[in-house]
């Protein structure tokens, strides 16, 4: 474009009087003129001429003459770098006519672009036209040309009608409206084959279906009545289960929720031949295994402190249901005082612990006293729930020393740890945690928990009871290093041991007191299996494209391997590195494939993880369609542009700026010249000058009266 100035010339006034005084003196003008001719006075038209001459000269007629500078336009292109143009090679193409495009119309005198890439939009989907308003927003409106949009048509943003910056003001009121252009990254309309979760519920009972609807969409097909696809459902290593669904319809499906804590459940579809994308014909279920109302019996012997806090924290537990026996008087201590008016409710030995002992999640004996209240057969009976998967919890005082203890009951064979016949110590002391208990989920990071034998902790307990053998892991110990808590497995169950009936002290605040309600709760929690608890514990997730693992083991171990398998089946050794943590070791893996993911350790352990979309949004409809942005593109007179196949080569329109309304096409994308300048210089000269107008005026009036004598003659 040249840089030298242009000139441009137009008529303008400086009126020498008052305007009204101008339009009186010019309506007095029309209404003589009007008066002589309707009486037919000779001169009169000479005279208007005088008058007319003489308010000429007073509006101050100027020739105005201006010099400007054209300025150029822009045309903002915005290129879509979304997620869902990273589907084949959408974004090099993308990136590629963007480059193009600003070389062609660097050949267009008056006319520059300006290019914004738009990337994810946090979970918000594709929003273009609001990065279009943010780029336009520094550019003077009278400049701005139009825009292209380079995209592959899925658009979250799409407003109804055009925008403010597409519709700028020229001037008294008048609106423009500036063209919409949009390159779209393929050679024409595309099918894409979906799967979408409509609904499935956040958690499930262990042991219980869930249902989960589903809806398969073949996008961009003109007719799929009838159709069917094969819908097929793998759970962590289990056999994939497949079923016939109906396309474009939503159907339900149930799954099993086979145990406590996340389950990953894949759905998948087969590939539309020639669509899109197989992204989204796969997707997955996340659903938390929860137990249903956990059942708790509680037998406590003689009234003591200690049951009434387990009472409290156990129902104030909403998914528990708690049963509470406490044998006010044991069977061999007979004051003739008959049962029925001793006992509130009749001890149901029988039906607790022969006929549904089978449906208690957790028994707990808080300073139980058998003395025959249970026969051999129940206390066996209870050892064999426990094996078969049950949780035991065993709270001991004195009653634990002497004959006649559980100790010498059938209980004995799961019972983590023997208390000495002499067994019972009476002094302060304060529970440290061993180094097994600093990592085990039960009693790791407990409030206030001490970091050395001499340093302040928890507050004193004054009894416990002292151990000649121990089965099970001992996470706390009391006086003298005896152990105090000791947790066991049994089989399929699990037992643990609080050699000390004085936990509720901490309740009380006892020398600062401790966290006796947590401690409990982990250890009840433990006991019915909870996920988050285990004391060996393989987790793997997936963020940002890597797979994290992380296991946790209670026993100091080599590092060791982990075994992954990716979603296609191929499998994988990765070695763990130690961490700062003990017992903690991790292992990354890059993961970028869709699917789920499985680890599994030396021990059997497994853990499944699978990829969340950052932004379901971009992966809804895979298509490259102009569909969704052909109305507003016909609004403002645009033009809609297929890029080809071929990233490196892609196809662009004829581009030119035009006069007037744009009239654009497929193949040509027209740019209105707006003709945007800026003045550099202005020159008034006035049209009549003074010299000029007086022997106008007095020519005309002698004519007139000239005119008018000669009637007289």
């Amino acid at each position: 474009m040249p840089s030298l100035d242009r000139l441009h010339h137009m008529i303008g006034f400086q009126p020498l009087v008052p305007s009204w005084l101008l339009w009186a003196l010019g309506g007095l003008l029309l209404a003589m003129g009007a008066w002589g001719i309707a009486r037919r006075v000779r001169g009169t038209t000479w005279r208007v001429l005088a008058g007319a001459g003489l308010v000429l000269w007073l509006s101050g007629p100027q020739r105005l003459s201006e010099s400007w500078r054209p300025l150029p336009q822009t045309a903002l292109v915005v290129v879509d770098q979304s997620a869902s143009m990273s589907i084949r090679d959408r974004a090099v193409m993308a990136h590629r006519a963007a480059a193009r495009v600003q070389e062609e119309i660097g050949h267009i005198d008056g006319l520059q672009t300006r290019t914004v890439s738009v990337r994810d939009a946090h979970h918000d989907g594709t929003r273009l036209f609001a990065a279009l308003s943010q780029a336009a927003s520094d550019i003077p409106p009278s400049r701005l040309a139009g825009a292209i949009l380079i995209t592959d048509g899925q658009v979250h943003d799409i407003p109804p009608h055009p925008p403010e910056i597409l519709t700028p003001s020229d001037g008294d009121d008048h609106h423009v409206t500036l063209p919409l252009h949009v390159l779209l990254t393929g050679r024409g309309e595309e099918t894409d084959r979906r799967l979408r979760i409509l609904q499935a519920p956040p958690y499930g009972i262990v042991g219980q279906d869930v249902t989960v609807r589903v809806q398969v969409d073949d996008l961009g097909r003109p007719d799929t009545r009838g159709a069917t696809a094969e819908l097929t459902m793998t759970q962590g290593g289990a056999q994939p289960v497949s079923r016939t669904v109906l396309i474009g319809q939503p159907q339900d499906i149930t799954l099993p929720v086979t145990r406590p804590g996340p389950m990953l459940v894949g759905l998948s579809v087969p590939e539309l031949p020639g669509e899109a994308s197989t992204v989204n014909n796969q997707d997955i279920v996340r659903i938390n295994g929860v137990r249903d109302r956990l059942r708790v019996l509680l037998v406590s012997g003689t009234p003591n402190q200690g049951e009434r806090v387990w009472r409290r924290l156990l129902k104030a537990d909403p998914s528990v249901d708690l049963v509470h026996f406490t044998i006010l008087r044991p069977p061999d201590k007979d004051d003739g005082t008959p049962l029925s008016d001793l006992a509130l409710i009749a001890f149901p030995v029988n039906e607790l612990f022969q006929q549904k002992i089978g449906q208690f999640d957790l028994i707990i004996l808080d300073g139980f006293e058998n003395h025959g209240i249970l026969p051999q057969a129940y206390l066996r009976n209870i050892a064999n729930h426990v094996r078969e998967g049950g949780g035991l919890l065993l709270i001991g005082g004195p009653e634990f020393v002497g004959p006649g203890s559980l100790q010498d009951t059938p209980l004995s064979e799961i019972l983590p740890a023997h208390v000495r016949p002499d067994g019972v110590t009476v002094e302060k002391f304060r529970p440290m945690l061993t180094e097994a208990g600093q990592r085990h989920p039960v009693t790791a990071n407990l409030p206030g928990a001490p970091a050395s034998a001499s340093a302040p902790g928890w507050g004193p307990w004054y009894r416990s009871l002292q151990s000649d053998s121990v089965n099970g892991e001992v996470l706390m110990t009391g006086p003298h290093q005896q152990p105090l808590l000791v947790l066991d497995h049994a089989d399929r169950g699990r037992v643990a041991f609080l050699l000390s009936d004085q936990a509720w002290l901490w309740s009380h605040g006892e020398g600062g007191g401790g966290p006796q309600s947590e401690l409990l709760r982990r250890i009840s929690h433990w006991l019915m299996k909870e996920p988050e608890l285990e004391e060996n514990q393989l987790e793997a997730e997936i963020t940002g494209g890597q797979l994290n693992i992380t296991r946790r083991s209670l026993l100091p171990a080599p590092p060791g391997t982990v075994r992954v398998t990716h979603p296609d089946g191929t499998v994988q050794q990765v070695p763990l590195l130690a961490t700062g943590a003990k017992g903690v070791t991790t292992a990354h893996v890059p993961a970028h494939e869709n699917g789920i993911w499985s680890v599994r350790d030396s021990d059997g352990h497994e853990a499944f993880a699978a990829p969340r979309a950052e932004d379901p949004q971009e992966f809804a409809d895979l298509r490259a369609t102009a569909t969704r942005l052909q109305p507003l593109v016909e609004m403002t007179g645009g033009g809609v542009h297929w890029l080809g196949d071929r990233a490196d080569a892609p196809s662009l329109p004829a581009m030119r700026m035009v006069e007037g309304a744009p009239r654009s096409s497929a193949t040509r994308f027209d740019f209105p010249d707006r003709h945007a300048h800026v003045v550099t210089g202005q020159q008034a000269r006035a049209l009549v000058p003074a010299w000029a107008v007086l022997p106008f005026v007095l020519a005309m009036l002698m004519i007139g009266w000239w005119r008018e004598g000669r009637r007289r003659t």
